[in-house]
Order: structure tokens, then sequence, then C-alpha cells
């Protein structure tokens, strides 16, 4: 019987041997997440695959892993799901990305969490969160982004949250937390709107002081020593001296003091171009204000040669920083209109606080008397637009599974705008030419915010309509109204160029007595059976028939004349997202409640 023991153990043993510990890290892993399952309340099935029988988590719906299998991103964002969390998302040693906004999650956050000391991303924001911040969070030394707005949290910000110095992007708004704001370390660095809506928070970080805080007295002031009098006669004359010189000294005092009272009284201007080389960095949260020297360096002098692209907002240049890292840099074309320089800077930083990793992310600005630029990471492989109509010979096409990618990242990224962002961005200028693709072809949006900026001076909600045509939704061309809506007919004339691989407007067209518009050549070649004519002929017919059939029809659902019979982005993403198999007559599941498109109308 110990012999026959002897030798399971030995099989045991070899087995463990041959796996390796990359099994043990991912069976860990998989025990941890699925007790997150467990503990949450999924109605919508998206941890359906979540499978504890499975070799490891790797192969899971909405997790991510590296090369050697472990686990670095859990994406569940508006998955809408409910329950807790559980402290054994603390063993997910290597985890990067934790992303759980917009549910239903309740409870506190578990002081676990400070385990996770490779976390760069912790979004619990749009909660229901409860309790107090756990001071633990302040080992995760290697956080860029702390979102944990818009929950029910309570008690102090820890102090420890100082001590991570890569912080970036700080959002505590929307919650019940008091007591006074920490302002060392990395929190020197945020502002107001990183802990708006906190009625009972005082302090630096906040627009009131704390009660009890002693106020600021000035220094005393400077008495010099008298020195002893020697005579009566002395006496005398130092006082006639010192009248005279008292005489003298009112008559250079009295224009000097009324000038400061004229200075104190005049609004003063802050602008951020100082040339100096030894001026120092200044930073508004995360972001970096520029020199205008700066960035004509970066730039040469924004020489042609650097021009990325033109657009309605302004010209891109590529530019090279002093560290040697390459940026893109958005010359806005618009004046600076005058006392507009605190809501312009507002308006950035609220763009700034908008990060996603299918979102454009802001690296900074520069605000002159003369110029407004703002400053982005480079995108190494440009625009959809230009991948699909102006790439080198030596450039491979875009590929399905790549435009598929396109697709659904290009979405996230509007729907985080749409739902996400307080208050929402509307982007109201969605095309292939402002989806940018970085260096894994990853979709990123580019020029989100911009509108905005731009109209920061407006008080209406009408503005003068900015898009491009052939991409602009017929209610904002008609009424110079904008919705989130706008955005979706832009992204469903956006799907069509990466389905066809053509222009959404395109004189030539005539050539062969077709639309010039996108969506109404598609309409004609649909109404005539031709579905095979619209795919791009750089595919070679290297695709899916049914996800193609599949992205058509929600392109032509994103593209109905009301707003109302659109979608919203979020609904967008979750049918992408699933990839269900459709019906030849083009009539979306009424899971999705959205109308049936009819393609027999008039052209």
């Amino acid at each position: 019987m110990a012999a026959a023991a002897g030798k399971w153990w030995a099989v045991v043993l070899a087995v463990a041997v041959l796996l390796g510990p990359g099994r043990v890290v991912a069976n860990t892993e998989g025990d941890a997440l699925y007790s997150l399952r467990q503990s949450l309340k999924d109605a919508n099935n998206v941890l359906q695959s979540w499978d504890p029988t499975l070799v490891n988590p790797c192969t899971w719906f909405h997790v991510t892993c590296n090369n050697d299998n472990s686990v670095i991103r859990v994406d569940l964002g508006n998955a809408q799901l409910s329950g807790v969390l559980v402290p054994q998302l603390g063993q997910l040693k290597n985890l990067q990305y934790l992303e759980l906004y917009s549910n239903n999650i309740s409870g506190t956050i578990p002081p676990e969490l400070g385990n996770l000391t490779n976390l760069v991303s912790l979004d619990l924001y749009m909660n229901n969160f409860s309790g107090s911040i756990p001071g633990s969070l302040g080992n995760l030394l290697k956080l860029r982004f702390l979102r944990l707005n818009n929950n029910s949290l309570v008690g102090q910000i820890p102090e420890s949250l100082t001590n991570i110095s890569t912080l970036q992007v700080l959002d505590l708004s929307n919650n019940n937390l008091s007591g006074q704001v920490p302002s060392t370390g990395s929190f020197s660095l945020f502002t107001p709107i990183s802990f708006a809506n906190n009625p009972l928070l005082c302090g630096p970080g906040t627009s009131k002081p704390c009660p009890g805080a002693p106020p600021f007295s000035p220094p005393p002031p400077y008495n010099p020593p008298s020195s002893p009098t020697t005579s009566t006669g002395a006496s005398s004359t130092g006082a006639i001296a010192g009248g005279v010189a008292a005489g003298a000294a009112l008559v250079f005092a009295v224009p000097a003091i009324a000038f400061a009272m004229w200075r104190r009284r005049k609004p003063e201007e802050h602008f951020f171009d100082v040339p100096a080389e030894e001026d120092p960095e200044v930073h508004l949260g995360q972001l970096k204000k520029f020199s205008l020297r700066e960035l004509q360096v970066a730039t040469d002098n924004f020489s042609n040669k650097n021009i990325l692209g033109r657009g309605g907002f302004g010209k891109v240049y590529k530019g090279r920083l002093a560290d040697g890292s390459l940026v893109a840099v958005k010359r806005l074309k618009e004046e600076r209109t005058p006392g507009g320089e605190l809501q312009f800077q507002t308006e950035v930083e609220m763009i700034s606080m908008a990060v996603h990793r299918n979102l454009l992310r802001l690296r900074g600005f520069c605000m002159t008397p003369t110029e407004r630029l703002l400053v982005y990471p480079y995108m190494a492989n440009g625009s959809v637009a230009s991948r699909l109509r102006e790439r080198q010979p030596n450039e491979p096409p875009l590929n399905w599974e790549t435009r598929r990618r396109i697709a659904l990242g290009s979405a996230r990224g509007l729907s985080y705008l749409h739902d996400h962002c307080d208050p929402k961005i509307i982007h109201r200028d969605v095309k292939a030419a402002n989806i940018l693709l970085d260096e894994d072809f990853e979709a990123v949006v580019g020029d989100f915010g911009l509108a905005k900026l731009m109209d920061y001076k407006d008080t209406h909600v009408t503005t003068a309509v900015r898009g491009t045509i052939g991409h602009i939704a017929p209610e904002y061309l008609s009424t110079g109204k904008s919705s989130e809506k706008t955005d979706v007919f832009g992204y469903g004339i956006m799907l069509l160029e990466l389905i066809t691989g053509q222009r959404a407007f395109d004189l030539a067209r005539l050539a062969n007595d077709d639309d010039v518009m996108l969506l109404d050549w598609v309409k004609g070649l649909l109404k005539e059976k031709k579905v095979e004519m619209l795919v791009d002929p750089d595919l070679q017919n290297a695709y899916q028939e049914t996800e193609v059939e599949n992205l058509i029809q929600v392109a032509l659902l994103c593209t109905q004349g009301s707003p109302l019979d659109r979608p919203k982005m979020s609904e967008v993403v979750r049918q992408e997202a699933e990839l269900a198999p459709l019906r030849n007559d083009w009539i979306v599941d009424s899971t999705y409640n959205l109308r049936a498109v009819e393609l027999s109308g008039p052209r």
C-alpha cells in the first residue's frame, strides 16, 4: 500500500514538473477570477466563458494574458454586473489593468487590491462602492490612473496615496469623502476637478479652507533698532533731515502705491510662453504646459515638411521633444479671445481626464497671446483613412481581422466619451481620418473634445456646424444641434469606409453614374443584392461574409435618418463584441430593441 502511494506521489510530482510554474500561477489566478464570478450577479451572461474546468483563464472573454499565461487585464467595464468584490483579486500579482467601471457593484473596496503592485490602472468609477478608500492602495507604486469617482465612498483620503509618484490621472469626484485633501507628493499636481462634489472635503485641493485651520498671518513689520541720541542739537538736526527725507519718499511713494493698487484691480492675464531656458516645468494635473519655444524647436519652427495632416481645427505637426519622444502637435487655427484663458485651460483639463485605451491621450498644451497648441503622442501607423487610401507601396493593406478590431475599438472609445465622461463629450467629427492607429494597429479615437474647445466662448446649445461632408448627420446639418447620436451617425459612415475602402464623399463615383455619397452608394448596391461589390478589393476575398454582413447592418442602423432610431454606442459595442450570426433580411436581433432598416425605399 505504501509503495502504491509512493508511486502515485511520484506521478503527481512528475506532472507538476512538466506543467511548470506557469500552470500553478494560471490555476491560482483562475481560482481568484472564478471567486469573483461567484460573487457577482451576471444578468447578461458576460462571464459565461469563465469556466473553472479550463486549463487557465487566458481563454476566457474579457481577460487578457501575457506570453507567460499570466493575467494582465480584466476588462468588465459597462457589463451590468452587481454584487461585491472579493479579496482573492489580490492574488492576480501581474495584473496591470482592472476595469470594473459603470456597473452596479457595491460593498467596500478590498484592501487586498493593495497587493497588485504591478497595477497601472484601477477603474472602479460609476458603481455603488461604500466605505473608505483603503490605505493599502498607496502600495501601488506603478499606478498611473486611479478613478474612483461617482461612488458612495466616505472618510478621509489616505495620505499613503501621495507616495505614488507615477500617478497621472486622479478622479475622486462625486463621493462623500471628508477631511483635508493631501497636498504633498503627487497630490500637489492635481486641481479641484479631481475632488469635485465632495461637500465635506476641504483644503488646498478644493475651493474652500478647512474649518479650524490657522488663518494666514503676515510677518510682523520690521522695526530697525533706534540709535542712541547724542545731544539735543543732533536730535533736532536729525528730525529735520528725517522730515525732508520722509517728504521726498512720500513724493515718490504715492505714484508707486497708486500703480500697485491699479495692478491689483486689473485682472491679471497668465500666458505660458516664457522664453527663458531656465523656466521650470509646470504641470496641471497630469498635463504639462509646454513653452512655445519648446514646441518650435520640436517641430523645426512648424516646418511644412513636418505636417502630418490638416483638418477643420488646424494643422498637425510631427515633433521630437528634448527627451527624444515623438509627439504630434496640433496648432489650433482660431485666434484666442480675450479673457478666455481660464475657460480654455479648464476645458483642456477636462478633456485630459478622459483616459481610455481607445482614446488619444493628451500629453500637454501651450497657450500664448497668439497661439493655442495641443500635444499628443505620435501615432506610428497614421489614420485609418491614410491606411485605406494613401498607403505606400511597401505597406500591406489592412486585413479583415484588423478592420474588425478597429471597428470595435473605436466604438469602445466613443462609448466611453458618451457614457463615462461627466459631462459627456460629443466628438462631432467622427470619420476614418480621426481614427488613429498605434504601433499595434489598435484604434485610437483622436480629436475628441476639440469642438467643445473651439466653441468654449459660446453659451448657446446651437453652435456652428463642424464636421466633414459625407459624415455629418442630417439633423446636425439642418439645425446645428449635436448629440451623441450625431457621433453614432459618423461612426456608421466610418464603418462603411472600413468595409469598402472608399471615401464618404467622392465625386469620382459620378464617372460610373454612382452616388457621390457613400451611404447612398451602399444602399443602392444592397437593393440590387450586390453585397460582394461593397467589400474593399484590397481584402482579396479574405474575410468572413457573416462578419461583413454584421458590420454593414450595424452601419445601416447607425445611419438612420432619425436620431431616435439609432442605437447608443454601448449597444453597438455589445453587438460587435458578440458577433452573433445575423439574418439575411438585415433586421437586427430584437434583444437590442432597434428598428429594422428599410432598404426598399427611395435612394
